[in-house]
């Protein structure tokens, strides 16, 4: 079946009508003087065929045509009406659904409050969230898997924006049984001795790099033993004896019985959690999620 090409202000003008069965009020509700509408109300009976109102003496009523098509016109002016506002909120990126990836480190830092907040403010956004380390969030982005991706040590990379939303110390992740964990600060070079347990460079290039630079600055280059793409994983190899690491500050939040936290010293160095994004990606809601993630603490 053909779809015919009917006015919507035809379709309004049907509806009022039947309900107020009266051309004058129902062209003083429109906001329109009464011959257009009486030429809108007989465009309509031509397409359809057949009258659509029977009119009399002071009396309008609906003929069993008109009957049968308001329920359509009224579903119609429903669906266009609901459609347009759901096209506005998109628009204005109030509505839709957004692909985040993230960091799982970050679950234990800015990840809860800034959704927690981004939801809060637009609830009629779906929020797809993808855990995947630095790396893959990279290409995911490339390949338009992501819309947006929370990261450590994000790289240049071109094509991409990023921002820096959090700044973290690092700090060192000792077995609790180790003679070093009775101090409570730690110079770095003091782990010099000491198999380390890390990220592996594909997870994450510029973290990974960091952590070496900053045992180099110590003046040893650190011995690489275990490797695990989760920062829990790597506190549980702590645990079990297998090395130390160095963390970003938020990975004491892991509470392992068999694992000390502290401090280092020097403790200059920080590590960066920022959103990233394509550079070209005029998306709405990237726009409403970076504005969030700039204004959350």
């Amino acid at each position: 079946m053909d779809r015919p090409e009917l006015s919507l202000q035809q379709l309004h003008a049907f509806a009022v009508l039947s309900e107020e069965l009266h051309f004058g009020r129902t062209a003083e509700r429109l906001g329109i003087a009464q011959p257009p509408l009486s030429q809108q109300i007989r465009r309509l009976e031509a397409k359809v065929g057949h009258p659509l109102f029977t009119r009399g003496p002071g009396a309008v009523a609906l003929t069993e045509a008109g009957h049968q098509l308001l329920p359509a016109a009224r579903r119609a002016l429903d669906e266009i009406a609901v459609g347009l506002d759901a096209a506005r909120r998109t628009g204005s990126g109030e509505a839709g659904r957004i692909r985040i990836g993230f960091s799982a480190s970050l679950a234990l830092t800015v990840l809860p409050g800034l959704l927690r907040a981004y939801h809060d403010r637009f609830p009629q956004v779906e929020m797809e969230i993808r855990e995947m380390t630095t790396a893959p969030q990279v290409t995911a982005l490339h390949e338009h898997v992501i819309d947006v991706g929370l990261l450590r040590e994000p790289p240049d990379e071109p094509g991409l924006a990023t921002e820096t939303i959090l700044s973290e110390e690092f700090i060192a992740v000792v077995p609790a049984a180790h003679p070093l964990a009775a101090q409570r600060v730690l110079p770095i070079k003091a782990l010099a001795d000491e198999p380390f347990v890390l990220l592996p460079r594909t997870a994450g290039p510029m973290l990974h790099d960091r952590i070496l630079d900053l045992c180099r600055s110590a003046g040893f280059e650190p011995r690489l033993g275990q490797q695990a793409v989760e920062w829990q994983t790597v506190c549980a190899l702590v645990e079990a004896g297998l090395g130390v690491s160095l963390a970003p500050a938020s990975i004491r939040r892991i509470r392992l019985k068999g694992v000390a936290y502290r401090r280092i010293e020097p403790n200059s160095a920080r590590t960066a959690v920022a959103v990233a994004w394509r550079r070209d990606d005029q998306n709405p809601l990237v726009t409403r999620f970076l504005e969030t993630a700039r204004s959350e603490p």
